[in-house]
């Protein structure tokens, strides 16, 4: 099992579309069992954090498929995961 700090230096891709998702900055835990509900990337594309709306994925633990030396394979539909903030 990866740490969390190694979590957030590999990229995520999503592999129903090949999208290259970014890099996780964040991570929602269940604080009763102390184990990673979800992974929060930023989506990238603002210019110093403005001219845009806030949006982030939301990726579920289930929807991870694997955690590689460089990557996280996760399987999700974009919808699914694109929030606003």
């Amino acid at each position: 099992m990866a740490r969390m700090y190694e979590m957030k230096q590999k990229e995520v891709i999503n592999v129903k579309d090949g999208n290259r998702l970014g890099y996780v900055s964040d991570f929602e835990i269940d604080t009763e069992n102390g184990k990673i509900k979800k992974i929060i990337i930023p989506v990238t594309g603002k210019v110093f954090g403005v001219f845009g709306r806030e949006r982030e994925y939301h990726i579920k633990w289930s929807n991870i498929k694997s955690i590689g030396d460089d990557l996280i394979i996760i399987e999700a539909d974009n919808d699914d995961i694109l929030e606003d903030v």
